[in-house]
């Protein structure tokens, strides 16, 4: 695969499911990662939603404002969430990707 070399040109994406359910009715989250930068962003879905569904919410996260290691970094950080909030996680979502995209990629140097 060529090297990107725009934000946002090349993406990973996956989705974290089976999580409890909060009072918006999430269950799920999908995660969208950016190969360049191994920016993330971490988007409370439900596990009914469909393709049109989801395609509004990814170019909202995108315009608005994967790989395995960002998946488990994310578990670790709902663990934590879940545990200390239980229902209320998906409010949290939005302060885990902060953190996550805050913090030093030894991938990239960054």
């Amino acid at each position: 695969m060529p090297i990107s070399e725009w934000k946002w040109e090349r993406i990973a994406m996956d989705f974290v499911v089976g999580l409890p359910k909060t009072q918006g009715k999430f269950d799920s989250i999908w995660v969208v990662v950016d190969r360049l930068t191994k920016s993330a962003h971490f988007i409370p879905v439900r596990i009914d939603y469909n393709a049109h569904q989801l395609a509004k919410f990814y170019v909202k996260a995108i315009t608005d404002g994967p790989s395995e290691r960002t998946f488990q970094v994310l578990e670790d950080m709902l663990g934590a969430c879940v545990i200390d909030f239980g229902g209320h996680w998906d409010k949290f979502v939005p302060l885990c990707e902060f953190s996550y995209n805050n913090n030093y990629h030894s991938s990239i140097n960054m």
